[in-house]
């Protein structure tokens, strides 16, 4: 039987990546950070973990793959991730009534903010986002 790991996000500058990603998701470093690798992953070890690999890389859009974000609190964890340098994304096929909010990190990588309050996310972000 497989399990999912950790989910790696290339990047550019680590440090500052890191430093994003940290805030964003309260994770800390598995071990060391590497000058140009990281493990984080979530408080107590237990979950699935985010890699940070310094690799230069083109942002793909729409990305092949992208993280959904739960939260029972939408607009206080958009704007947080605002405040840490995160950017939203309008996108002009999302549904009026959607239940996830498109933004991408401070180098362009994309991610949702699901609203669970209520729904126990079940509808997610929609393909090409």
């Amino acid at each position: 039987m497989l399990s999912i790991g950790s989910i790696v996000i290339r990047v550019d500058d680590l440090p500052s990546q890191m430093a994003f990603w940290q805030a964003a998701l309260g994770f800390e470093p598995r071990h060391e950070p590497e000058a140009d690798f990281v493990i984080l992953q979530p408080p107590g070890g237990a979950g699935t973990c985010i890699s940070l690999d310094r690799v230069p890389s083109s942002v793909h859009i729409p990305p092949r793959i992208h993280l959904d974000l739960y939260t029972e609190d939408q607009s206080g964890e958009v704007q947080r991730l605002l405040d840490l340098g995160a950017t939203r994304i309008e996108w002009s096929k999302r549904p009026a009534d959607a239940d996830y909010v498109i933004m991408a990190d401070p180098e362009g990588n994309r991610f949702c903010v699901i609203d669970t309050a209520g729904r126990g996310a079940t509808q997610g972000s929609e393909p090409g986002t």
